[in-house]
């Protein structure tokens, strides 16, 4: 057994201990029922906690079993997720929770995890070993740093074998007690959340596996992990249209597939247009400019593209294209974080 391993395989104890000492006190942590487990997977995916916990109480309070999820109207449950972002995960999620209902439960395994929609290997063995006990390792970017700093491991964490490398690695030493099953891969995470943290140095005099750490031995532990660098965005100008009528304003739903499918958007064409130009856009649309009351900018960023967009609010006359939907109120539509300040702007509006 080489010394990486020789490490690793007395992580456990101490590890496990300082979990049940120190882990913070979160709601999906006091179950075993794999349907509020997997919600929390799936909402924590490229989410920060403290953002998660509103959205996880609300979407438990209406939607408490995968049956009353599986029979939800979709508009519902946009509104519920608008702001998370990434909404395909909560189209999976309904899609998941049907076949969940129609088979009378979750599979208990992570062969039979994958089955289900949106779910990949480590949200599979997260459900898996935190509400069935079993004994799978679930590699997120908090274990593949903790990881790679206790065994010195200089390997590129965004390589697949890399990763592939260190699940086995936790697979090794996964304890065998149920109890200790359950908690081990939060156990590892919290460690990578809380004490060996990203974007800063690791707070070792605060680690109960420090002796352990081959990257603290040797001085390394503050370049690791390593990562390839990411392509740059494609950048995407926008001109966003808030057009007001009557004390409503436009609406129009999104394609069905692609970025931010079938959300609800305020009306928009690509590039940034001057005044002159948007009046020209508006008139395409068989609407006529009256006053215009506000000029905005915002820019967004997702993980691939940038949004910068110019947004024009104004008041107009005229019905416009047929896929306008013209509304007194934000509160049933589902509008993405993306038009967050554009949303501001309207809600101003129509509360005049």
């Amino acid at each position: 057994m080489n010394e990486n391993a020789v490490n690793l395989s007395r992580l456990p104890p101490p590890l496990l201990a300082w979990y049940r000492e120190n882990a913070r006190d979160l709601p999906w942590r006091k179950t075993t029922d794999p349907y509020r487990i997997w919600v929390s997977e799936i909402m924590l995916q490229q989410t920060r906690v403290a953002a998660v916990l509103g959205y996880y109480a609300r979407f438990l309070a209406a939607f408490p079993t995968a049956e009353a999820l599986a029979s939800a109207p979709e508009d519902q449950l946009m509104k519920l997720w608008e702001g998370l972002g990434y909404y395909s995960r909560a189209r999976n999620l309904q899609k998941a929770a049907r076949l969940v209902a129609d088979r009378g439960g979750f599979p208990d395994t992570c062969a039979g995890l994958l089955e289900l929609p949106g779910i990949g290997d480590y949200t599979a063995a997260a459900i898996a070993s935190a509400a069935f006990a079993r004994r799978e390792a679930a590699v997120d970017g908090n274990v593949l740093r903790v990881v790679t700093r206790l065994t010195d491991d200089h390997s590129d964490i965004a390589a697949p074998q890399t990763k592939k490398s260190i699940r086995l690695q936790v697979q090794d030493i996964f304890p065998k007690k149920a109890e200790d099953i359950r908690i081990f891969n939060q156990a590892l995470m919290e460690l990578g959340a809380t004490v060996c943290v990203p974007n800063g140095p690791p707070k070792c005099l605060f680690c109960p596996v420090r002796d352990l750490c081959l990257g603290r031995e040797r001085g390394t532990a503050e370049s690791l992990p390593v990562k390839a660098p990411k392509k740059s965005r494609r950048v995407e100008d926008k001109t966003v249209f808030l057009l007001l009528r009557e004390g409503r304003a436009a609406l129009r739903k999104r394609p069905a597939s692609g970025l931010l499918a079938r959300l609800w958007e305020f009306p928009n064409v690509e590039s940034a247009l001057d005044e002159p130009a948007a009046a020209v856009a508006v008139r395409a649309w068989g609407l006529e400019p009256l006053a215009w009351k506000r000029r905005l900018t915002a820019k967004h960023i997702f993980s691939h593209v940038e949004w910068r967009m110019t947004g024009y609010a104004l008041e107009v006359s005229g019905e416009g294209p047929e896929d306008f939907t013209w509304v007194d109120t934000l509160e049933r539509h589902a509008v993405p974080s993306a038009f967050s300040r554009f949303t501001e702007e309207v809600r101003r509006e129509l509360e005049k």
